[in-house]
């Protein structure tokens, strides 16, 4: 066995090669090509959408959804401080002011409770974020939408095949937006995926994904548009991915048993939870977070882990404490501790979808090995 484990590798063990060879064979490799919108479909279909635009990346998808939603410059929308930049990034593109809050600390997800003390007269819009394995709890934001009409993005890239009580995560709200890196349970190598029942939303999506090309006359353009197409290649290898996402999720959650069985009694640790009310953890990712009684931070036990020939990665690292958000004027005196402790004291350890056995307990032996050491 390889004596280093990668925090991911991905699964391609379906129709990849078959789909792939179809579009070698026929010359569709572009974006042109019947794999794009059989998977626009099939993935729509999946998560009960009426319209599945797909892009070249989670982040462009969600670049596009702030964009066509279009709301007034200077609006506010309020997001999670803890998850990937690209989440803000979005919104101040499209000439929005992101609006923070915290972490509930058992779930990592934006605490809902701290929600509607942000809301101010400005406030447009909610980004919801599902976080590593447990969604957001949803309805308590939904009611927060209707209370206020407040729009709803919904970022599903780390939940793929996730439901929030009997609904899949990625069927909530105005727009839902998806990546397929490949680390997710559905993988087109780089590519994303936006989701509405929106026709308007939908159609201009389409246009603004293909550099607005007008139907009548192709190069001919009313508006700026961007290319941010997805390839017939990238198509071929998610439709044979969505195939399989049942597999993808099953073998995430055997994972995730196996972790929290052996490596519950570190004292050092606090694991993911298992479940809410309204979900069972999918553990997209194993997070672990080091408790007080643990001395040293995240960045030290992931060089160490790696030393012994386990690939960890780090937790987000919130925005509020972004130095290019920062130097924007942005979040300025702003706290958010719970935020702030996962960031420094929170890792993953391998969990990719091709990890097998032998490598699993041969993560388990060296964390326990670690921790044991650790006084």
């Amino acid at each position: 066995m390889n004596k280093f484990v990668p925090v991911n590798e991905p699964l391609l063990n379906g129709n990849e090669k078959k789909y792939i060879n179809e579009c070698i064979d026929s010359g569709w490799i572009s974006s042109e090509g019947h794999f794009v919108e059989t998977f626009e479909k099939e993935f729509a279909k999946k998560f009960n959408r009426k319209y599945g635009i797909a892009v070249s990346n989670g982040s462009v998808a969600l670049d596009l959804a702030m964009l066509v939603l279009g709301l007034d410059h200077g609006s506010e929308v309020i997001m999670p401080s803890f998850t990937i930049i690209s989440c803000a990034s979005a919104i101040i593109r499209a000439g929005l002011k992101p609006v923070l809050v915290d972490s509930d600390p058992d779930t990592w997800n934006m605490d809902v409770v701290q929600i509607e003390k942000k809301i101010t007269s400005k406030t447009k819009a909610i980004m919801i974020v599902h976080i590593y394995g447990l969604p957001v709890d949803v309805d308590k934001i939904l009611n927060l939408a209707q209370k206020y009409n407040l729009k709803i993005i919904e970022d599903t890239a780390e939940m793929i095949g996730q439901y929030y009580k009997d609904k899949p995560c990625g069927s909530f709200g105005d727009i839902s937006t998806f990546s397929f890196y490949s680390n997710k349970h559905v993988t087109t190598g780089e590519g994303g995926m936006i989701l509405t029942n929106n026709q308007n939303l939908a159609e201009k999506c389409r246009s603004f994904k293909n550099l607005c090309f007008k139907k009548e006359r192709r190069f001919i353009h009313d508006e700026l548009g961007f290319n941010y197409r997805l390839t017939n290649l990238q198509a071929a290898l998610g439709l044979a991915q969505l195939e399989n996402l049942e597999e993808h999720v099953n073998k995430k959650r055997y994972i995730g048993k196996f972790y929290m069985q052996n490596l519950k009694d570190i004292k050092y640790l606090q694991l993911p939870k298992e479940e809410r009310s309204y979900a069972q953890n999918i553990y997209w990712v194993f997070g672990i977070i080091l408790k007080d009684n643990y001395s040293h931070d995240a960045d030290y036990v992931i060089k160490e882990l790696e030393k012994l020939g386990v690939g960890c990665r780090p937790f987000f690292w919130p925005m509020h404490e972004q130095p290019v958000l920062k130097r924007m004027g942005l979040f300025k005196n702003e706290k958010y501790p719970v935020a702030e402790n996962l960031a420094r004291r929170g890792f993953y350890i391998p969990s990719g979808l091709a990890i097998t056995d032998e490598q699993l307990n041969f993560v388990v032996k060296k964390v326990r090995e670690f921790f044991n050491a650790s006084i």
